[in-house]
């Protein structure tokens, strides 16, 4: 998809992911892994790449992200497994505007 073509989608209120949370939206016909990373917020794609796992209900510390399916791990920040550079998850530019997080896809 061109950048022309990306659109800006709100997610939830800033203070509905508490920091240190993660949660899972479906938003433009995609899962979305949002997480709150001390206030700072990161958009990767919710579905992990191993098995499909629901990245958003794993467990989330110092950046990194767990799958709860099957332990693979991923870098919030840029989607990037922590093992494997080669695999990476899509991630998503995010915004706050007005009290809400919004992700372009």
């Amino acid at each position: 998809m061109s950048d022309q073509a990306a659109k800006w989608y709100v997610l939830t209120g800033v203070d509905d992911v508490p920091p240190g949370s993660g949660q899972e939206f479906t938003v433009g016909g995609r899962i979305v892994a949002l997480f709150n990373d001390d206030g700072e917020f990161h958009a990767i794609d919710g579905i992990c790449a191993h098995q499909g796992g629901p990245l958003a209900k794993g467990k989330f510390k110092d950046g990194i992200v767990t799958c709860p399916w099957h332990g693979w791990q991923f870098q919030i920040a840029d989607g990037t497994h922590c093992l494997n550079p080669r695999i990476c998850q899509t991630s998503f530019e995010v915004k706050i505007e007005e009290g809400g997080v919004f992700v372009r896809l």
